[in-house]
């Protein structure tokens, strides 16, 4: 006999199967949420009346005002993706970082975090980066691993950089503000870059066969045309980040508004580099309307398994378990990141964000863990669901577009350095949450036992006595006596008072 306790474990249990089945998670997860309803109202778990609350909740998904920035970033995304700014860029740092050994890393791993902070997705820079970068590092005999790993990784900054869209999907889900969860996000994605850069001069000096410099012949630019050119390669996204971060940063526009304005930023990119046509205009909105769809789906899903997982005392039971693990807060936060490294073997971030982290977030909440550290440690968690095989997104990006004498196994094995370099980041912001947190505005704190309260004196006039003492003005009218009623006879019935 099924028993109410036992329903939310059986629900969980049938949440990983369904995942593992490999049928579209979000049909999934509807069918599952709506047979255990079912059931749960069959048993007397809860009564019928508290599935009338999925018509709502599903009208507050389309209703949503934030989920609009996901159409509008994806847009832009896709569009930059075709417009030639990745190739400028480039062709312009491989120029100047082309003396050093790796240098052409060096060139991949900026222009992909320069590219994160414009088009916000992953696929984009990917597959712009691979398409240009790979058969150059081809050509000039870098390590094949080193060239599909650097590409692939510096493709996945994107999901940490601001407006990444993991980082609107989190804030959605954990009930903060996006403009909270990029500030957030902005010290681990500097430091993320760091180590990446840091991880190809440690290749360089040990490996340098592996990253050559470029050839003399091969360095075409120099003097002051190439200092024009890294700056005519810059210029243009450094204004479009800041048309869509630096508005959104000072509160001049929601993240919305944000998106609709980089969007349009990024057809005038297009038109400038004279390739805004109807083709162009036609694939991104096909893109656009894919993923977006996608995300309705996942989210509609979610929330009808959500709703009945809940009924059931579903977060209740999720909150026991997970309190009771060894180590306090860090001993959860390890165990978070595991957790979401091994989902991410079979599930892509929306899924992953729309399902588990509703899940988790009331937890981490009555622990007193601030959601936004919470939300940025899990995306920099999720950077990993791109990279480690045999699911990555980024691997397949790169696969696709990659020449047929590249081995998928150099893909795959090239991925694993930079996993474990995500995975060292993880670390870093769960024991150094400030590394978050001191990139947003701190509260006035105000010590109450040292507020004093004065009240200034002020000076009072005395009244004058003469106002109360004169004697009353003369008037030209006689004074009349007040009238005397008549007397009123007694009632015979009365008796007379003694």
């Amino acid at each position: 006999m099924i028993t109410r306790e036992l329903m939310a474990p059986l629900m969980f249990g049938g949440l990983i199967a369904v995942m593992l089945i490999g049928f579209p998670v979000a049909f999934s997860l509807a069918a599952l949420g709506l047979i255990c309803g079912l059931v749960s109202i069959h048993l007397g778990f809860f009564p019928p009346e508290y599935l009338g609350n999925l018509p709502l909740r599903i009208f507050g998904i389309l209703s949503n005002d934030l989920l609009l920035a996901i159409p509008f970033f994806t847009f832009m995304g896709a569009i930059l993706e075709r417009c030639g700014l990745a190739e400028d860029l480039l062709e312009g740092c491989g120029q100047l970082f082309g003396t050093l050994p790796g240098g052409l890393a060096y060139a991949v791993v900026v222009v992909g975090a320069v590219l994160g902070a414009v088009t916000g997705t992953v696929a984009a820079s990917v597959i712009a980066m691979g398409v240009i970068s790979l058969p150059i590092m081809m050509r000039y005999r870098y390590n094949m691993r080193m060239a599909t790993g650097v590409i692939a990784a510096s493709g996945t900054i994107t999901q940490l950089i601001p407006p990444s869209l993991v980082l609107i999907v989190l804030a959605d889900q954990l009930g903060r503000s996006v403009g909270d969860m990029y500030k957030g996000a902005i010290g681990p994605a500097l430091v993320q870059i760091m180590i990446f850069l840091a991880f190809v001069a440690i290749v360089a000096a040990l490996k340098p066969g592996h990253v050559p410099p470029l050839p003399p012949e091969a360095r075409t630019l120099h003097g002051w045309p190439l200092a024009k050119r890294v700056l005519g390669g810059m210029i243009p996204p450094i204004v479009l980040i800041f048309l869509v971060l630096g508005t959104l940063f000072m509160g001049v526009a929601t993240a919305t508004e944000a998106g609709a304005m980089g969007a349009v930023g990024a057809m005038v990119l297009a038109a400038l580099h004279r390739r805004l046509t109807w083709t162009l205009m036609r694939q991104g909105m096909e893109t656009t309307m894919r993923i977006t769809a996608m995300v309705i789906f996942i989210l509609i899903g979610a929330t009808v398994f959500s709703l009945v997982f809940q009924g059931v005392d579903g977060g209740l039971w999720i909150e026991h378990k997970l309190a009771a693990l060894p180590g306090g807060t860090v001993g959860f936060l390890i165990f978070v990141c595991v957790f979401v490294f091994l989902l991410a073997f079979f599930l892509d971030f929306f899924e992953i964000a729309f399902i588990i982290v509703p899940l988790l977030a009331p937890v981490a909440q009555s622990m007193g863990i601030d959601l936004i550290w919470f939300g940025v440690l899990l995306c920099v968690t999720l950077q990993t669901s791109f990279m480690h095989p045999p699911f990555g997104f980024a691997l397949f990006y790169l696969r696709g577009i990659a020449p047929k004498e590249v081995k998928s196994s150099d893909i795959y094995w090239g991925a694993v350095p930079w996993v474990i370099l995500q995975l060292v980041m993880a670390a870093i912001v769960i024991f150094w949450p400030g590394l978050v947190t001191m990139w947003m505005e701190k509260p006035q704190q105000i010590d109450l036992d040292k507020v004093r309260i004065e009240i200034p004196a002020q000076e009072i006039t005395p009244p004058d006595a003469s106002e109360f003492f004169a004697p009353p003005a003369a008037t030209s009218e006689p004074l009349s006596p007040p009238p005397v009623e008549p007397p009123v006879a007694p009632d015979p019935g009365q008796s007379a008072p003694p």
